[in-house]
């Protein structure tokens, strides 16, 4: 029985070996080396599409802020310039 289970072992280590020892000699060749460098090179693409996209999304966001503090300070002159108005009215009629 202990037989058995070792020579069953053996069977499994080796067929593990072989396949692990095929993939790397496959990795080898030109083709698997294109393929490795092909996968990286689409994981990069995704990873600088994704960055850019969320460079976009930052510069809406900041253009979004800047132009609420423009038309605040917009609206903060008009109404400064309306009071100066009335208060030089004012002046002129006394």
């Amino acid at each position: 029985m202990r037989r058995l289970f070792w020579f069953g072992a053996g069977i499994a280590a080796g067929v593990a070996l072989t396949r692990k020892v095929n993939e790397t000699a496959r990795k080898a060749t030109p083709t698997g080396a294109a393929e490795q460098i092909g996968g990286a090179m689409r994981e990069l693409a995704g990873a600088v599409g994704s960055f850019g996209a969320d460079v976009r999304a930052g510069m809406q966001e900041r253009e979004d802020e800047l132009q609420d503090v423009v038309a605040e300070a917009s609206q903060v002159r008009r109404i400064a310039a309306e009071s100066d108005a009335e208060r030089r009215a004012r002046r002129a009629g006394r």
